[in-house]
């Protein structure tokens, strides 16, 4: 047997065995007869890298991935990246800038020439990333949501969406990004708190009545608007207002008359209860503008200055429009007043850029019918959130569902498949696959059959990036184009999911949607929503923030298995991490009591001719059923998603129950040589942990494995069985039973402590019999307590005198101590003692007489309470006794 080294380097074993489980395959999936295990990777970013958001989401599905490998399903983790068209876009841009270049110098095909080499540069490095974090992904399936057949499927979506009805174009109101120069989605749009200002605006009444005031005010945030207006609205109850009804007023500034019209929607409450009405600029002036007939003014370019139909300050900045317009209503003398204000403000997720609602010809995709299968299916639990409380939210959006604007006026992304047709032929779209379906749509829609592609314009926008990725969990298997392949079939629906709650609408609903719509099945059985990681001022964990550390660093500092184990301790489903770096230093503690264990054990002499002690024979038979009973919580702790739970679980039984009880128990005195079938069942109960842990900390039980045994060139931890543990009565009593031998032992190591006894120097223990004490494990008392014998007393015998006393349940224990007993310290403790448990006697005592608790609780809980209640009065009565044998 190879020599273990005294200590374990991460940095030296990570490498090799990643490199070994690559070049073995064992990531690697193909349909075969096993139950299939599928998740699809939620695609990052080709922009990105790895943050700590990652390190969360990748580690619990890995966990899971190689637990459903270990149990004999055929797992298979697809891992891709997503285009990302508004961030790459800008990355591109950005690079060009640099190099003075700008977009508008390129044509389309030039500029998407360097958008694919940035991404042939840039757009793998996240998944390299996540490959020293240990992540068991499939690599020979990686994904991008622009491959070809990919695109394809996108393409196809969009033109059977359109023949279907649902995918339509027109001019609504959508939020523009004005750094992007594209829509964008409300997903999109993060909303955050701004002190800015509300102005008070005089708007003249034309033609006054005598004794009428000569104008009404109007309070706004954006003054930069008002060339927009087209109507001012009142609520037709507000009494204040009534002298309005009928009038019109006159835009500041801009001279034009516009009418007051009436509608409940306003807030007589806010302000003056007088509301400018921007049609083209604002969500619910848009709305008003509709039901009213207004016209709508569009005032702004898309780059966010003020248009040629503004009439004032044209090409100027919105924002430094509404500096200057300040100062301009001011001396005009159309400014009432100006008071300080706090409000959201909607922001771009991707370029940060404040969005400008703005009327826009787009294309959009109707929902309302599409989210009834995909709401139903989450509420009757068909598709399971993890946590369920993340359902409310779901419901909300489903049930508030608007038509998804799926156009961006973007390059990098898929190429809409609307082709437009002159106006000399007769004008207008079609919408196919190919150029060629799309002349003969022309020539058909025309009636010019010499119409050709060069007669043909393609519309410039691309699809939301969100439209490739709804499709992932089909799209990765090919089961949009080829809906009934082999991959299709085996793999969908997929198993888990593990992603944000932040992009449970965004992407979660659409592929639920998406998975109905073509496949008439759900794409996953459960989704688990993962918390934020914040770091312990609970703030959102982020490179501009400089509080998020670089999981690299971490990885190379501490190795990925402390890394891994640290995310898993502090994460439940939907709760947010409060991220600590010392529970790195935990995991990397725990990995070394591992390696300790182990070397401990392997230490050992072993002697095929020993005979096996009776201490070690009951250790061997606790140990087993305590693992058995450990591994049943562990897989009930999996069934629910209680990922850190289960951890937990699994951390306790190693440190505390095998290392500290277990190994104590069986280990030889010192010199002597353990048995075989004690170290025949120690080896056998370690490798059955270090399967358990694997998919925890897959790089220190692979090293540890294959010292365990001699194994073959391809065998691996990871695809090992998991040993078949079951816990039957038997094995649950001797568990239960086992609890009190602990407290004995621990009686008896607190009296050494307390009086000073060396472990080395052995003991007397005595003890009144009743059918509480474990008669069963007393070898093993004898043992860890280094007791010279454990006697029973005679029924009716005196109770020793000099001697150190506990209780365990009823029973009492007694060490005599001859003249190492102080009489006052001891009269002390059992005093202590004697009032606490009288008070928890008291405690239970008022749970019991509390009428309402005894009709209503399960009868189980209420024996309980009457099992505390026995235990304590005879608890009382042998720690009296044991104080008047001391008078």
């Amino acid at each position: 047997m190879t020599e273990i080294p005294a200590k374990y380097d991460p940095a030296e074993k990570e490498d090799k065995w990643y490199q070994y489980w690559l070049d073995n395959g064992f990531f690697h999936s193909e349909p075969d007869g096993r139950e299939p295990y599928t998740i699809v990777i939620p695609p990052p970013n080709v922009t990105g890298v790895l943050h700590m958001g990652h390190m969360l989401n990748n580690t619990i599905q890995d966990v899971l991935v190689r637990r459903a490998r270990m149990q004999g399903k055929n797992a298979c983790w697809v891992p891709g990246t997503d285009h990302a068209s508004i961030a790459t876009e800008a990355k591109v841009v950005q690079k060009l800038a640099a190099e003075g270049i700008k977009k508008s110098d390129l044509t389309r095909e030039e500029f998407l020439r360097h958008a694919w080499e940035w991404k042939e540069k840039h757009g793998g490095i996240i998944l390299e990333q996540l490959k020293k974090l240990g992540a068991s992904c499939d690599w020979a399936r990686t994904k991008f949501t622009m491959d070809q057949r990919l695109s394809d499927a996108v393409i196809h979506v969009f033109v059977d969406l359109y023949n279907k009805g649902k995918i339509y174009r027109g001019v609504r109101m959508v939020n523009w990004d004005p750094a992007a120069l594209t829509a964008i989605s409300d997903e999109e749009v993060i909303y955050k708190e701004e002190h800015g200002k509300l102005y008070y605006l005089r708007y003249m009444v034309e033609n006054p009545a005598e004794g009428e005031p000569a104008y009404a005010v109007v309070a706004t945030t954006r003054p930069e608007t008002i060339m927009g207006d087209t109507a001012m609205c009142i609520n037709p109850d507000d009494p204040k207002n009534t002298w309005l009804k009928g009038k019109r007023v006159i835009v500041p500034l801009v001279g034009r008359s516009i009418p007051v019209i009436e509608d409940s929607y306003v807030d007589i409450e806010f302000g003056t209860g007088c509301l400018k009405v921007t049609p083209a600029h604002d969500v619910n002036d848009y709305m008003l503008g509709q039901k009213h007939n207004l016209p709508s003014i569009d005032i702004f370019n898309d780059n966010g200055t003020l248009s040629e139909a503004a009439g004032l300050y044209v090409g100027m900045d919105r924002f430094e429009v509404r500096r200057r317009i300040e100062t301009d209503l001011r001396e005009a003398g159309l400014m009432e007043k100006v008071e300080d204000y706090t409000n959201k403000v909607g922001t771009s997720e991707r370029s940060g850029a404040v969005i400008e609602p703005k009327l826009s010809m787009q294309w959009f995709l109707k929902m309302d019918e599409m989210a009834k299968p995909a709401l139903e299916a989450v509420m009757e639990d068909v598709i399971r959130l993890v946590p369920a409380k993340f359902k409310n939210t779901y419901r909300y959006w489903m049930e508030n569902v608007k038509d998804w604007c799926v156009s961006r006026q973007l390059w990098w992304g898929q190429q809409i498949p609307a082709y437009y047709i002159p106006q000399s032929l007769g004008g207008g779209y079609v919408v196919a696959e190919t150029i060629a379906e799309a002349v003969e749509l022309a020539r058909a829609k025309t009636g010019h059959d010499g119409l050709t592609e060069t007669d043909l314009t393609r519309d410039p926008d691309v699809l939301d990036t969100w439209f490739s990725s709804w499709l992932w969990p089909m799209s990765v298997f090919d089961g949009v184009l080829d809906p009934d392949n082999a991959e299709i079939n085996y793999y969908y629906p997929t198993n888990d999911l593990v992603t944000a709650p932040e992009i449970l609408f965004f992407w979660v609903a659409r592929m639920i949607m998406a998975g109905y719509e073509y496949r008439g099945e759900r794409p996953f059985g459960n989704v688990y929503l993962t918390g934020i990681v914040r770091d312990k001022l609970r703030r959102k964990m982020s490179k501009s923030l400089g509080n998020s550390p670089d999981p690299l660093d971490l990885i190379a500092k501490y190795g990925a298995d402390s890394v891994r184990v640290a995310m898993m301790l502090c994460s439940s489903a939907g709760n947010d991490i409060i991220w600590d770096e010392s529970l790195i230093e935990q995991g990397r503690n725990f990995g070394n009591k591992i390696w300790n264990s182990f070397r401990l054990i392997k230490m050992w002499e072993v002697n095929g001719e020993a005979a096996q002690p009776e201490s070690a024979k009951m250790a061997v038979e606790w140990f087993g059923a305590k693992l058995a009973a450990t591994v049943a919580e562990i897989d009930d702790h999996f069934a629910s998603f209680r990922i850190s739970d289960a951890l937990m679980t699994l951390y306790r039984l190693f440190w505390e129950d095998f290392s500290g009880w277990y190994l104590e128990m069986v280990k030889p005195a010192y010199g002597q040589p353990l048995d075989a079938a004690t170290y025949g069942a120690t080896i056998a109960y370690f490798e059955r942990l270090l399967q358990q842990l694997h998919p925890y900390m897959p790089f220190i039980t692979e090293e540890i494995w294959h010292y365990v045994a001699e194994r073959g060139p391809k065998d691996s931890i990871m695809v090992s069985r998991y040993a078949p543990v079951t816990a039957g009565k038997r094995e649950t009593t001797m568990v239960e039973r086992f609890e009190w031998v602990k407290e004995v032992v621990g009686g008896i190591r607190n009296v050494r402590k307390t009086k000073n006894i060396a472990q080395k120097e052995p003991l007397e223990l005595l003890y009144a019999a009743d059918e509480n004490y474990p008669a069963e494990y007393e070898s093993v008392i004898v043992k860890m307590g280094n007791l010279s014998a454990a006697t029973p007393l005679a029924a009716g015998a005196q109770k020793p005198s000099g001697a150190a006393s506990f209780i365990v349940k009823t029973t009492e224990y007694f060490i005599p101590l001859g003249s190492m007993i102080d009489a006052d310290a001891e009269r002390e403790r059992i005093a202590k003692e004697l009032n606490y448990t009288r008070g928890f006697l008291a405690s239970v005592m008022k749970k019991l007489s509390n009428e309402r608790f005894v009709q209503n609780a399960p009868a189980q809980v209420i024996a309980n309470e009457r099992a505390k209640q026995a235990d304590a009065e005879a608890k009382i009565r042998a720690l009296e006794e044991q104080l008047a044998a001391l008078e």
